[in-house]
């Protein structure tokens, strides 16, 4: 199976997992994480989809253990991407794509989460995808489409922290690509500019449009084709776009493993140039990507492991290391500790039960995997979702998927 199914394909992407770091009190280290929240999908869907709270305090002698769970009364939904940080709330926003439902969990005990709604479509639009918080508290939400199937290209949907639809705007430019499917988006509010990407998780319409939007009032300002490289496929399936540490530069990697830099983002035509590819085989695409200071660190399945470019330089980006995993272990989701020293990280192949954790050093861009980091009696590295029993009962194996950072300190 090739990994465009695995990230597009409609049955594939069936399970999830959200993992998110929160902080010892104000006395630890602010590179030392406490906890480690896992948004889980039963692996066979005959039991509740459920959040899992690991302990990842090195010192702690329950380090890698399960220390809660959270069933949220929900089978099958697909739990997918996730907010990409958590707010200074403590609420974050989880997706389950395939029901086309966003639950919305309350962390603030991190042992003692809360579910505090479940929400559907929003007016027209449905099948949210990813999530990123505003300025303002509240959570611009990528939805694929409008109506049921994916038969119309969907929106952009601002809500606030109870699910309420604020306001919203159609995607749609059928004259530049009429196969839009809204995928992730990042904010920029220096510039009053929003910069979505367009990926359909059915994988039955293949795009390469980057849309930048105006944050203020979400009219769309232009689509973007990203232009393809000498191997002719880099832009296709545009993916993430993160913006840089100066708080004005957006970068967008796609599934083809293109990495794009957005030109004249503050005007009225901006522009996209392919600045690097990655590692692509065609069979394992490339996926999530974190940006830490100046480091662009990026999931390349092809190379069984991460790779963390130099992007001082945006325009030349330059390979500093290479982590490589276990053998067919394909990562897909990361997310980087605040503080920029440890990245949770999850995937396919042999990689499709577990969650690692891998050390990070933010002066050199140098990787190693956490060797600690493993369950109780386990001989594998990670901590394993193969299990029979979790706190909330006996029901079997869970598979990792989508990962976030929690910035709140825990209390």
């Amino acid at each position: 199976m090739s990994a465009r199914q695995l990230v597009v394909g409609a049955g594939i992407l069936a399970v999830a997992v959200l993992v998110g770091f929160a902080y010892h009190s104000a006395a630890s280290s602010e590179d030392a994480g406490r906890y480690l929240f896992v948004w889980a999908a039963d692996a066979d869907s005959s039991d509740s989809d459920f959040l899992a709270v690991i302990d990842v305090d090195p010192a702690s002698p329950s380090y890698g253990e399960v220390a809660a769970t959270l069933p949220v009364g929900a089978v099958g939904t697909q739990p997918h991407h996730i907010e990409n940080r958590m707010a200074e709330s403590g609420i974050l926003f989880v997706n389950g794509f395939r029901t086309g439902t966003t639950f919305i969990i309350d962390l603030n005990e991190p042992t003692n989460p809360v579910l505090r709604a479940t929400i559907g479509a929003k007016g027209p639009f449905t099948y949210p995808h990813s999530f990123e918080r505003l300025p303002n508290g509240n959570v611009l939400a990528a939805f694929q489409n409008q109506g049921e199937g994916n038969e119309q290209t969907g929106g952009l949907v601002e809500l606030d922290e109870q699910g309420e639809m604020v306001r919203a705007r159609s995607a749609e430019d059928p004259d530049v690509d009429p196969d839009i499917r809204p995928y992730s988006v990042t904010v920029v509010p220096e510039l009053d500019r929003v910069v979505s990407t367009s990926t359909d998780m059915r994988g039955e319409y293949l795009s390469r449009a980057v849309q930048v939007w105006r944050l203020s009032d979400l009219s769309l300002i232009k689509t973007i084709v990203l232009p393809n490289g000498e191997r002719g496929s880099e832009g296709e399936f545009p993916a993430e776009p993160r913006v840089l540490s100066d708080g004005r530069t957006v970068m967008v990697n796609t599934f083809s493993c293109g990495l794009y830099l957005i030109h004249g983002l503050e005007g009225d035509d901006p522009e996209a140039e392919l600045v690097h590819s990655f590692s692509f085989t065609g069979d394992y695409e490339c996926s999530l990507a974190a940006v830490v200071d100046d480091y662009w660190i990026q999931t390349v399945p092809a190379s069984q492991g991460l790779i963390c470019l130099n992007i001082s330089d945006p325009t030349n980006p330059v390979e500093v290391d290479e982590l490589t995993l276990g053998e067919q272990d394909w990562p897909h989701y990361m997310s980087v500790q605040p503080g920029g020293r440890r990245i949770a990280i999850t995937g396919y192949g042999a990689l499709r039960g577990r969650v690692l954790l891998a050390n990070l050093d933010p002066t050199t861009g140098k990787m190693s995997l956490d060797e600690r980091f493993r369950g109780p009696g386990s001989q594998e590295v990670g901590v394993s979702f193969t299990r029979e029993e979790w706190p909330h009962g006996r029901t079997g194996d869970a598979i990792p998927h989508g990962v976030v950072s929690a910035d709140k300190p825990a209390p």
